[in-house]
Parts: C-alpha cells; sequence; structure tokens
C-alpha cells in the first residue's frame, strides 16, 4: 500500500463533517466505492449523510438498513447499501448487489463483509468513537 492512499480526519463536531466529507472526496477523486466499518452509532449513516451533500445529493439521505439500498439522485446516482441484515454473500447477489458494485457510480456501503469478495479496489473507511465524542475516520485505498 502507497502511503499517499491514507487518509486520516478527526472530527470533533458534527459542523466539521461537511468538510471531512469534502476532504474525503478531494483525497479520492476517482474512486466510487467506499466501505464504512464502525460500531453502531459511530456515525457511518450520518458521514454518508454529508458526503452526499458534497455531492449534491437533494434528497434527504437516510439509513437503507430494512431497504438495503436507498438510491439517491446528484449528477449520477449515488447508493447507499446498509448490508447489516444480510446473512451471507448469496443473500447479497439475489438482492442484486452487483448491479450497483458495477454501476461506476458513487456506492457507500455499510457493514460490508459479506460482499468485499465481489469488490477490486475500495476506499475502506474505519470510524471510532473516542472518549470525547470526537471521530477519528481512517481512510485507506485497498485492492
Amino acid at each position: 500500500m502507497e502511503l499517499d492512499s491514507v487518509l486520516k480526519i478527526e472530527v470533533r463536531e458534527l459542523s466539521e463533517l461537511q468538510e471531512a466529507a469534502r476532504q474525503l472526496l478531494s483525497f479520492y477523486p476517482k474512486q466510487r466505492i467506499f466501505t464504512l466499518e464502525g460500531d453502531l452509532g459511530a456515525g457511518k449513516t450520518t458521514f454518508v449523510k454529508a458526503i452526499c451533500g458534497e455531492l449534491g445529493v437533494s434528497d434527504e439521505p437516510s439509513s437503507p438498513t430494512y431497504s438495503i439500498v436507498n438510491e439517491y439522485l446528484a449528477d449520477e446516482p449515488v447508493y447507499h447499501l446498509d448490508l447489516y441484515r444480510l446473512k451471507d454473500l448469496q443473500e447479497a447477489m439475489d438482492a442484486g448487489i452487483e448491479e450497483y458494485l458495477y454501476s461506476a457510480c458513487y456506492c457507500f456501503i455499510e457493514w460490508p463483509q459479506i460482499v468485499l469478495p465481489l469488490i477490486e479496489e475500495r476506499v475502506a473507511l474505519s470510524i471510532q468513537v473516542l472518549e470525547d465524542q470526537r471521530r477519528v475516520i481512517d481512510c485507506r485505498l485497498e485492492g
């Protein structure tokens, strides 16, 4: 892994998320698949909302926990996937996951573990909550 493929963002308060999203997108301008990992309540969906704002999404992004996939419109479709409820890769395939992964559109995937074998290259984001509620978002290009 190249050193310049790693980005670390510290977010002290919610108002800094928009700038964090801007940093992420400008650091990885050609990437379209982003996976997000972190504990429940770490802020994965909240960060995706900020990223969608930077991409010009006009809809109000929400968690796709029950729908599995939410599609938002900007200059191109933006897909937000939450795979927490899926049991295995076959269930993901049955849900049509490949259509989103190979669309060349932005895909933000929460709880991505079961579909990692299908992803050749991605930006892996890991969100950690620190004691004082600050967030550290570690980002790295993988694949």
